[in-house]
């Protein structure tokens, strides 16, 4: 999705996405967001306008969320080489 599409669709203005992409909260790779980064733009805005979290808050957020996914994706793979 291009970052004018979900501006369009998702109502968040260019420049708030732009800031959030500097913030690294999501990732644009050559002016479009992988399903990924439409996924965590999205609990972004959520997160910002509907709950009022402010930005170190969200940074928290994301920071714990990609802690909990990486933790689920080490017990795959330790998963994986208990059953070889």
């Amino acid at each position: 999705m291009t970052l004018e599409e979900f501006s369009t669709q998702f109502g968040i203005e260019m420049g708030t996405l732009r800031l959030w992409i500097e913030k690294r909260w999501v990732i644009a790779e050559s002016g479009t967001l992988r399903e990924i980064d439409v996924a965590r733009a999205r609990l972004v805005r959520d997160m910002q306008i509907d709950l009022g979290v402010n930005d170190e808050g969200v940074d928290i957020a994301l920071h714990l969320i990609d802690q909990i996914h990486d933790l689920h994706r080490a017990m795959a793979e330790l998963q994986q080489k208990l059953k070889l």
